[in-house]
């Protein structure tokens, strides 16, 4: 196996671009996915590592080897698409070593490979079947194993799993890091899903617009999101964001004001645009306010649209401003709606008014104007009896 290197990768089609200089590194037996909407560059970045596609600007590395001008077949890559395009008719067997029949490797040496990878993906007793004659799931597995007997330096996974139904995705996920597991293999994989995404990685790379926003674990990237789209984008149901002003004692949104000591948020003054964020999970009921370190004072609200989702309810809440049934717009991106989970036993319903606190060490603040991060949790409470605020940086 080896690292991955890319050094300020660029690429564009006429006027657009694609992918704009984009730099990081895989290390060496890494899982390392690239996620992010529909046309964020992330397939494309694969694609100059597989060297399907040539740079317009920048270098690809692979262990110490500069390959941004090698081609496919010399580079010690294999890959997995979503369509596994199987050879309808050829066996399992005659599926999986067709690569290195085209190599000229010998029969012993070819029955050893196939062997060995079928035993990895279990799929013994299955090699003289046809594709049409297994499930998804498996024909995945071929796909898989047909990339593992080259004994290639990087796996290439492009949204392998996108074509399988949402059992079926759940299960191949533990089967692909189990595979990654036993083989200590360097693995980039290409997705939308963040499940797959959270689930399997060592690190995520977060692309939008063909711009790396953020690379690191994914408890990181949840926790400690760069800037407001890898907040908004990573985690589902989304954060909740409100913007608002600071003041002398802390942050006033539409409809409700944050405690808050401006003074100890970096780069920002009296007076400055902020984006607060909080998570669904962060948000509680009052009634649950002593079982929080510090929450924020109470907010004043109504239930509009509850989700039973089987281990946990989202709560849809209408704030002062907002209308019972104006939940077109997105809570995630909507000053007057907040969403909220709670446990399925939880009392309540729609329609309810209710008081709601946000969890102070949970909130997350962003400069409106630049998108970017100012801190990820207010640890202190306000001191209520001097009328002062202890606002820490929780970084």
């Amino acid at each position: 196996m080896a690292r991955v290197r890319l050094e300020n990768i660029t690429k564009r089609y006429g006027e657009e671009t694609a992918v704009e200089d984009v730099s990081l590194e895989v290390e060496d037996g890494e899982f390392v996915t690239f996620v992010g909407p529909s046309g964020c560059g992330k397939s494309t970045t694969m694609e100059t590592v597989a060297g399907l596609t040539t740079p317009s600007e920048g270098r690809v590395y692979i262990g110490d080897d500069d390959v941004t001008d090698l081609a496919p077949k010399d580079r010690g890559v294999a890959m997995v698409f979503q369509n596994i395009a199987l050879f309808p008719h050829m066996d399992v067997y005659e599926n999986i070593s067709f690569g290195l029949r085209l190599r000229k490797y010998d029969d012993e040496e070819v029955r050893r490979r196939v062997e060995q990878a079928a035993d990895i993906v279990q799929l013994e007793g299955m090699l003289d079947r046809m594709p049409a004659d297994m499930s998804g799931g498996q024909q995945q597995r071929v796909g898989i194993a047909r990339a593992i007997v080259r004994n290639p330096d990087v796996f290439l996974m492009d949204e392998p799993l996108a074509n399988l139904d949402a059992k079926l995705r759940v299960h191949m996920r533990t089967e692909l890091q189990r595979l990654h597991r036993e083989l200590d293999a360097t693995v980039i994989y290409v997705t939308h899903d963040q499940a797959e995404a959270m689930t399997m990685s060592n690190r995520i790379a977060v692309l939008n617009d063909g711009k790396l926003q953020q690379i690191a674990p994914p408890l990181v990237c949840y926790n400690e999101p760069t800037n407001l789209f890898v907040a908004g984008f990573i985690g589902s149901p989304s954060m909740n964001f409100a913007e608002g002003e600071l003041v002398e004692n802390g942050l006033e949104t539409n409809n409700f004001t944050v405690d808050l000591d401006p003074t100890r948020i970096p780069d920002v003054t009296v007076g400055d645009a902020v984006t607060l964020g909080v998570r669904p999970e962060d948000v509680h009921l009052t009634r649950y306010a002593d079982s929080l370190t510090a929450p924020t004072a109470p907010i004043d609200a109504r239930t509009d649209v509850l989700e039973p989702m089987g281990d946990e309810v989202f709560v849809y809440l209408l704030l002062a401003e907002a209308e019972a049934g104006s939940m077109e717009q997105d809570p995630s991106t909507s000053s007057n709606q907040l969403l909220m989970s709670v446990t399925p036993d939880t009392d309540i319903e729609a329609g309810q008014d209710v008081d709601v606190v946000l969890d102070r060490s949970k909130i997350h603040l962003f400069d409106t104007a630049t998108g970017e991060a100012l801190l990820h949790g207010l640890t202190d409470s306000p001191d209520r009896e001097s009328g002062t605020t202890r606002t820490e940086v929780d970084s």
